[in-house]
């Protein structure tokens, strides 16, 4: 008998992770300590109609035939301290900056495709890949979605006193304030019922602010998007992002630069 644990990481498997379609072949790839875990795979996949293949006492992995990526190498894969070294990168990492003036001037959709590649191989629990992602250029869009998440946190008792001014003085400055008129926005979301989903987010994010930045980009983590569009149907429709978790951030041309990176209090470690 499958149990009700196994059956649960099945269907989000199945369903969301890979979205197993019907006439797709499937290879369920683990050790055999799985094997209810297996089972309850082989049992979803073929209730959405795929066609099963279980392959015990392998790597663990959920393979398909239309995954989208193939495996790949190259020169230095096995000394990656000589591709970055950490003196380079703790520089990039220190520099790295929250960008709230853009340029107009809107990023190539090749530029942005760079970005997205970067974030499908951000790590999430289980290995689930269940997010999706949606990028938001419109104009007219991104400010019907500022509007409206303006309009939900106001309204809230308990956000209005906090944010009523602050958005009023943005609305002064910029035409579409909550996202300090960027060109693009970039959604993320997660249909996954399960605590780590906001966590998959946000390291998803870092991936693609960080290689934003490689690209000559400004970006921004928008906070006010993840509190309002979470609890918000019309604003998850009009971005076109669904989900039970939803993270967001600004992407464009900065239309500042820095000449030293921000200090940062050290942390006293235990056991350092």
């Amino acid at each position: 008998m499958i149990s009700d644990f196994y059956e649960k990481l099945a269907k989000l498997a199945v369903n969301y992770a890979v979205e197993v379609k019907k006439g797709q072949r499937v290879a369920v790839i683990g050790p055999s300590i799985a094997e209810g875990l297996f089972q309850a795979i082989y049992v979803e996949v073929l209730k959405a109609g795929g066609h099963a293949l279980l392959v015990p006492q392998i790597e663990d992995a959920i393979l398909y035939d239309n995954f989208g990526d193939e495996v790949f190498t190259f020169e230095g894969i096995e000394k990656l301290d000589t591709i970055i070294p950490y003196e380079n990168l703790n520089k990039f990492i220190r520099a790295h900056r929250s960008v709230r003036h853009f340029k107009k001037k809107e990023v190539p959709k090749e530029t942005l495709k760079k970005v997205i590649d970067v974030m499908q191989y951000a790590p999430t629990g289980s290995n689930m890949r269940a997010e999706k992602y949606v990028i938001v250029s419109d104009r007219e869009k991104l400010k019907s979605i500022s509007d409206a998440i303006i309009d939900a946190m106001t309204k809230n008792p308990g956000m209005k006193e906090s944010y009523e001014e602050r958005f009023k003085l943005l609305g002064q400055k910029f035409e579409i304030p909550v996202f300090f008129d960027a060109p693009h926005v970039i959604f993320v979301s997660s249909q996954l019922d399960m605590q780590l989903a906001d966590h998959n987010i946000g390291i998803i994010i870092t991936y693609g602010r960080l290689a934003a930045q490689s690209l000559g980009l400004g970006t921004c983590w928008n906070g006010w998007t993840q509190i309002a569009a979470q609890h918000d149907k019309k604003i998850q429709k009009l971005a076109g992002a669904r989900g039970k978790h939803i993270g967001a951030f600004t992407i464009g041309y900065p239309n500042i630069s820095y000449k030293r990176c921000p200090p940062r209090p050290r942390k006293s470690v235990k056991g350092l």
